[in-house]
């Protein structure tokens, strides 16, 4: 077996993810799952992300590894692929063969020795090998160590469905395809069994999520603070990178940065290639930025909502407040066993409420949990109340065989899993309140069922808003919510840092946000 001892980081002081407590821990977490669905023995098969240009010219973008394929094994480099032996545990990474060139352009070929004590498996051989071993591995394994008796033995493959994409994680071809492992193949057993081992998180995976977490935090405060009217979105953007790669090595950011300003606010990915944060903020307006930065595989996601001028004006402070508020609530719901659903719900029915108190909303004859299910918080907040996130944005696992299918509902049908809460799992708590033009014209529409409860008369002063939205990454704890997140928040904290105050805090003026190391300066190495 080759060294634990690896360890990533990006040099100097940046953060050190051990390559045991990670990656390793996967691959183990992973076997014992199967050997609990009775899977006795076999083996797993992953491919990795292959190397990749722009289309037909040479340029290479920066590579980042297929996500599963990670997940196991921390391999950074492409082309590479993984197999684990159920009955014995043992690893083997099959790598690419490089040209002598290679040295010249790419810098020194490492040995298959460097290989296994940097990522710490058992085995390395040349990926041009991989069919005969996998199917050398199998003819060695013993006709009765699986699930099924005295059936062959089985080479278990990736194939399902991501529910926030609704891609399907495609079969390696080459193996898919080979005459000398028909019959070998599982492709139904071993998807939702890794989808599941990701949803709830390593105590390692945590640290790593908390502190990319707390980076992401620290660079959108270093935003807020540097952010002036007249400044451009991409600025906003550009601030963000720098400080996060510049200060703790994040090369990558999760996702691509949603810098809306003014009306921008209210396109909920904002930012994409026909839209790239093009827009110059104006004295007033409220800035909403969605950004997260990712640290070896891991990645962070989270939005802070501020007025570009630094002072909030009494309507952005009341739908702040709302918001605020809404977050607040889910905080104190969040503990193991609490559905994810009565989550969202609850969100919803606190910014109806601060609605209500404005006037933007009129209750008639109705109390709030009805309004609540007429779906009249999906007018102003049509998302999900948030997601699981790991090394997906977006991570896997919200809607997998035998768990609770996705709710059919204005609103629910966005939640990206409708689950009961463990723990261990980490997710965003994001509420938001918008006023999009199109979702005001329906409910205000001929028939429909909310109709009568928006305030005619008023709504149309809050058009071109924009919205705004609180996005923190939390765990689910034995004890309840710890929120990782350690962003300036209650209009205090928030005005405080717009003016150039430092920030974080020597006292934590709002407990009740939960946020587990506001005021501990040791950093998480």
């Amino acid at each position: 077996m080759a060294s634990l001892l690896s360890v990533f980081s990006m040099g100097r002081e940046t953060y050190q993810v051990p390559v045991n407590e990670v990656f390793v821990a996967n691959r183990k977490k992973l076997i014992d799952k199967m050997r609990a669905a009775n899977v006795q023995g076999g083996i797993i098969y992953l491919k990795g992300g292959p190397s990749e240009t722009r289309f037909d010219s040479d340029h290479e973008p920066i590579f980042r590894q297929e996500s599963y394929f990670w997940y196991l094994s921390g391999v950074k480099e492409p082309d590479c692929s993984m197999s684990l032996d159920i009955r014995t545990g043992e690893t083997t990474l099959y790598i690419p063969k490089y040209p002598p060139s290679y040295a010249t352009i790419m810098g020194r070929i490492r040995s298959p020795q460097d290989w296994q004590s940097l990522y710490c498996v058992d085995h390395v051989k040349f990926a041009e090998y991989v069919e005969e071993a996998l199917f050398q591995a199998c003819s060695q394994l013993p006709v009765n160590d699986n699930a099924h008796g005295t059936e062959t033995p089985k080479i278990f493959l990736m194939n399902g469905l991501n529910s926030d994409s609704g891609k399907m994680y495609e079969l390696p071809v080459d193996i898919k395809e080979s005459e000398k492992l028909k019959g070998l193949l599982d492709t139904e057993t071993l998807f939702p069994i890794l989808a599941e081992c990701r949803v709830v998180k390593s105590s390692a995976e945590r640290s790593l999520i908390q502190h990319v977490t707390e980076v992401t935090s620290f660079a959108h405060a270093y935003v807020m603070r540097n952010m002036k009217p007249g400044m451009m979105e991409y600025q906003a953007e550009s601030l963000f990178r720098h400080y996060s790669y510049y200060n703790y090595g994040c090369r990558l950011v999760g996702y691509t940065p949603i810098c809306g300003c003014g009306p921008n606010s209210a396109v909920l990915h904002y930012g994409h290639a026909g839209e790239p944060n093009t827009r110059q903020s104006l004295d007033g307006e409220i800035c909403l930025f969605d950004m997260g930065a990712e640290y070896f595989g891991y990645g962070s996601d989270v939005t802070c909502s501020f007025p570009v001028d630094g002072k909030f004006s009494i309507r952005q402070r009341q739908i702040y407040e709302a918001v605020l508020q809404a977050q607040i609530e889910v905080f104190r719901m969040i503990k193991p066993g609490v559905s994810w659903a009565s989550c969202h719900r609850a969100a919803e029915k606190t910014i109806i409420q601060a609605l209500t108190n404005i006037g933007l909303i009129i209750l008639h004859d109705k109390c709030l949990d009805e309004l609540v299910e007429m779906r009249l918080g999906a007018v102003f907040m049509p998302h999900g109340l948030g997601h699981l996130i790991g090394i997906d944005t977006h991570d896997v696992g919200g809607y997998l065989p035998g768990k609770l299918e996705r709710i059919q509902l204005p609103g629910l049908k966005s939640l990206r899993t409708a689950r009961y809460l463990e723990e261990g799992m980490t997710l965003t708590v994001e509420p938001g309140c918008y006023f999009i033009d199109h979702l005001l014209d329906e409910a205000l529409a001929n028939g429909s069922p909310v109709q009568g409860h928006i305030n005619t008369n008023k709504i149309d002063e809050y058009r071109g808003f924009g919205g705004i939205r609180l996005e923190d990454v939390i765990c689910v704890s034995d004890r309840g919510c710890v929120n990782y997140t350690l962003c300036p928040r209650t209009i205090a904290e928030v005005e405080h840092v717009c003016a150039g105050k430092p920030w974080p805090p020597t006292i934590d003026e709002a407990p009740e946000l939960l946020r587990a190391r506001l005021t501990d300066t040791t950093p998480l190495l």
